[in-house]
């Protein structure tokens, strides 16, 4: 059977004694489609003349009953900041009925009892629908460094007549049904940049290329045996390449450019993903998880309502937080909100210090309210800014004019940035795991060996900023400004050159270079080869930080690599040059 004969067999399950035009209005076919499809029906066996059901049709709906449904729930889901910060994504709250719960009464009312959940981020909170549903929970250890592709992968062998869904979608309908035909994904008509597929003029789902638009993807599914088998292939050809890290499960339902399984469309407004806060807002103004403590935050701060929040947006996750934009009274601000387990390596109040240290100069971000106790910082938006690129060379002149200019202000605090001591201490997070990294030990004497040097010389010891990047010197057209504070302190000022140049990738070239013009063409030659030990050092302490992120299950892809590279190429450009010296 094809695709309109399913569907036309579903709908007379439905309601036996369907005339031809019936049939056509309620599956929207042309009458010449249903015409031929009845046809069709009736020579293959499956309904009678008066329209019903035959043994042989109710044998195909038993063959393909859903049998069990899994359920995705182990992600972040990062774009529901600040939905997600007191609760995983699939407990949120919708006219009074969390998200998953909803989902898992739907599934009941279509007799599908046997349900797996794959859980990871706040896990925990889910634990109460083993007794009150009866449900399983696997847990995904992998959950923050890999996609949903992984979670699928751990109940594959239970992929069969079985409904795949995220636990983050309202229905107002129930999606599923005791009897289907044939496996399919839900998507809306809605065009979305959003997703990575198109419903093309052929009814087929099929890849797109940036920037096109696609169809909304839902992520609800039906698949039976037949699909499951490909799925399964590709799980265990995705998960054995590093590529796939972060991709979605459904890309294991494509053969080359084209879905193997069927779209199943329904209207916009019928079911809504809840990625975002301003999407919960549009479906249940009412809902308690619109007012967060973050939200709450912001109103006291405001001395505004939670219907004064608007344009609730997430701004792209950094190494350490997390943010979101939003605006009150025509205003647009950026909640910087701690990420998990930053206080072990940011000192909240000494990053308050600082901030309260530079607030009266015009290069610091516009500060609003900032809390050393939550981690919670709020700022002014500022509009028309842009990162500084590493490439261009105004760019570079104009960031390290700030730079110098903040510099030169030798502005104090009273805590330093010890090397030894920081590299010792992240060394500690690790919690007695060894380094990747084979001749760790070895390159980390010589990194200290490279630290008492540089402590011999004659230094500008000031506050500096400490992770002076690209991404934290941003630039409108008559102003630049250096943000994100949190590792600043007293050192030598000269060690943000070494940050900025290793943290872009600079060759040795390109580093010299940023000196030329920092130093306005007069940077001596003790000074350069200063600044290639802290390029070492520097490269080794974020080598190390790296190592405590993975730890903790956050991956930067070769990040981590580059960095220690750095240690041990620029240790052996400043030893070469003392024992010629």
């Amino acid at each position: 059977m094809n695709i309109q004969e399913y569907d036309i067999l579903n709908e007379l399950q439905r309601k036996e004694g369907q005339k031809q035009r019936e049939l056509a209005k309620s599956t929207k076919y042309s009458l010449g489609k249903v015409n031929s499809s009845v046809k069709m029906l009736l020579e293959e066996g499956y309904i009678t003349k008066d329209m019903k059901l035959t043994s042989k049709a109710e044998k195909e709906f038993e063959v393909k009953r859903p049998e069990n449904a899994i359920i995705l729930a182990a992600g972040f889901g990062l774009r529901t900041i600040p939905l997600n910060l007191e609760i995983p994504k699939g407990l949120v709250e919708v006219k009074g009925e969390a998200l998953i719960e909803r989902l898992i009464k739907q599934l009941h009312e279509a007799g599908v009892y046997k349900i797996d959940i794959v859980v990871g981020f706040m896990k925990e909170q889910y634990e109460f629908l083993i007794d009150e549903y009866g449900v399983n929970l696997i847990y995904n250890e992998e959950y923050k460094r890999k996609n949903n592709l992984y979670s699928l992968k751990m109940v594959e062998d239970k992929i069969n007549n079985t409904y795949i869904l995220p636990c983050d979608v309202w229905c107002r309908d129930n999606p599923f049904s005791e009897r289907e035909l044939y496996s399919w994904y839900m998507i809306t008509q809605r065009m979305t940049r959003d997703t990575f597929f198109r419903l093309n003029r052929k009814m087929e789902l099929v890849r797109i290329k940036e920037p096109e638009m696609g169809n909304e993807m839902i992520g609800i599914s039906y698949i039976l045996p037949e699909e499951a088998k490909l799925i399964r292939k590709n799980i265990s050809k995705f998960t054995e390449d590093s590529f796939y890290d972060n991709a979605y499960w459904e890309e294991t339902l494509f053969e080359n450019s084209k879905m193997r399984i069927q779209p199943r469309i329904i209207p916009d407004n019928d079911v809504h993903e809840i990625n975002y806060y301003e999407q919960l807002r549009e479906i249940d103004d009412n809902s308690k998880h619109l007012s967060t403590e973050a939200i709450q935050k912001i109103t006291e701060v405001f001395d505004c309502t939670t219907d004064d929040i608007v344009e609730v947006d997430v701004v792209k996750r950094g190494m350490t937080n997390r943010s979101f934009l939003f605006s009150v009274r025509g205003e647009r601000y950026i909640m910087r909100i701690a990420g998990e387990g930053s206080n072990l390596i940011v000192n909240r109040y000494q990053e308050y210090e600082v901030y309260q240290k530079i607030k009266e100069y015009d290069f610091c971000d516009p500060v609003i309210y900032m809390s050393p106790d939550e981690g919670y910082k709020i700022t002014r938006f500022i509009e028309g800014v842009r990162q500084c690129e590493g490439d261009n060379e105004e760019d570079l002149k104009r960031g390290m004019e700030t730079v110098r200019n903040f510099h030169e202000k030798k502005l104090q605090v009273e805590h330093f940035f010890d090397f030894k001591e920081k590299i010792n201490y992240y060394e500690s997070l690790w919690q007695g795991t060894p380094s990747v990294f084979r001749d760790y030990h070895e390159t980390k004497e010589k990194v200290f060996e490279l630290i008492d040097y540089v402590n011999t010389l004659e230094r500008p010891i000031a506050l500096t900023h400490m992770d002076a990047v690209v991404d934290n010197l941003l630039m409108t057209e008559d102003k630049v400004y250096l943000i994100d504070w949190e590792y600043a302190a007293m050192q030598d000022v000269h060690v943000d050159l070494a940050m900025f140049a290793i943290l872009i990738s600079y060759t040795r070239e390109e580093a010299d270079h940023l000196m030329d013009i920092y130093f306005q063409g007069n940077v001596t030659e003790e000074i350069r080869i200063k600044i290639y030990a802290y390029m070492a050092i520097c490269g080794f302490l974020w080598s190390n930080w790296c190592e405590f992120k993975r730890i903790e299950g956050t991956e930067f892809g070769d990040y981590n690599l580059e960095q220690y590279r750095y240690a041990k190429k620029y240790y052996k450009i400043v030893k070469e040059y003392l024992e010629e010296k």
